[in-house]
């Protein structure tokens, strides 16, 4: 391998014999394998925390536990094989933070920033009903939070997330219209972007709204627009700049795709850590850039209807109450695979 590259390959390791041994006992899956450069431009890895879960809220000891022993190890969501990931701060360029509060985070601040990780928040606001997001905190305590975490780290840093936007029988562009100005009222000064989307209804998804009874719509794509025009005016009045995730169908003048993580603005938060990034979108018409998301699916404790990363909220309630925040995976996995990470890494 030549020094100060970055190799694709289908294990992630950091020496040869660990290389060889992992792949001859695998199946193959896509993974990093990160190489430790000498070069003048280090190798550096994006850390997503996460997509999969709301880390920040429940997860926040365990994260910075990992933090300070420089690694974490995160099953394979498709297959269950586990990988290593290096969470030293020579092997991470920054940390794109998800999540519905950040109350846990705000007291770790000062030891992110010590420790040299680098870092920007997407805060999800939506203000929907308590039948939607039965445990999400009130929009108006969040609003306060936000507020908090901007004031630490500045609003550049902290993306409002008005997503999703579901539709149903009782819920449609008055409300969201409405509900959007209120918090975007609050947030004044405090965030510059609104990331939005409307709802997906995956199979899981489908299922719990219609335990719950609710009779959700996929409005046509005029209804949408309109809407979306009516977002634009009151984010201008209020100095927010309004970007489409996955849903190129909306973007304008005054709508961006949305690159939720995104090389560009890391480079332009962080200009003395250069990024070498290619883009990874997750699904279609996802703008976002290449990273390494620490989180397991079925392990949030919120519970929202529209969920796409939770199959069983019980399941999810019992991983919650038996999480370790000492130990390396988020949530427990089989012993066989423990063996397997553990040969792979080296340890004990």
């Amino acid at each position: 391998m030549m020094k100060g590259s970055l190799v694709e390959s289908k294990v992630r390791f950091f020496t040869p014999a660990a290389l060889l041994t992992y792949a001859k006992m695998m199946p193959a899956w896509e993974v990093f394998v990160m190489v430790e450069s000498r070069d003048s431009h280090p190798i550096w890895q994006v850390i997503s925390a996460s997509r999969r879960t709301d880390i920040p809220a429940f997860y926040m000891r365990w994260f910075m536990n990992r933090l300070r022993e420089g690694r974490a190890c995160v099953p394979n969501p498709f297959g269950g094989q586990v990988q290593t990931v290096s969470l030293r701060p020579e092997d991470v360029h920054s940390i794109v933070f998800w999540s519905k509060h950040y109350g846990p985070l705000l007291p770790h601040i000062d030891e992110l920033e010590a420790r040299g990780y680098p870092f920007y928040c997407h805060y999800t606001i939506t203000g929907a009903p308590r039948l939607l997001e039965p445990h999400v905190p009130d929009w108006g305590y969040s609003a306060e939070v936000l507020r908090s975490l901007a004031a630490r780290i500045g609003p550049r840093r902290v993306q409002w997330r008005f997503d999703p936007i579901v539709f149903t029988d009782r819920l449609g562009p008055a409300f969201y219209l409405e509900r959007f100005e209120q918090i975007a009222a609050a947030l004044r000064g405090a965030t510059t972007r609104c990331y939005f989307s409307f709802a997906s209804f995956y199979g899981k998804a489908q299922r719990h709204l219609q335990a719950a009874g609710v009779h959700y719509i996929d409005p046509p794509l005029d209804i949408k627009r309109r809407l979306v025009r009516g977002m634009a005016d009151l984010a201008d009045a209020y100095g927010i700049t309004l970007h489409a995730c996955c849903q190129d169908a909306l973007l304008s003048e005054r709508v961006h795709k949305a690159h939720c993580v995104d090389a560009d603005l890391l480079a332009e938060l962080f200009p003395d850590r250069p990024l070498r990034a290619a883009a990874r979108p997750t699904r279609e018409e996802c703008g976002c850039f290449a990273s390494r998301d620490l989180g397991t699916y079925d392990t949030c404790g919120y519970g929202c209807l529209y969920c796409y990363a939770t199959s069983s909220p019980q399941t999810a309630q019992r991983r919650l109450q038996a999480h370790d925040p000492a130990s390396e995976f988020l949530v427990d996995i089989q012993p066989a695979a423990r063996e397997v990470a553990n040969l792979t890494t080296g340890a004990a």
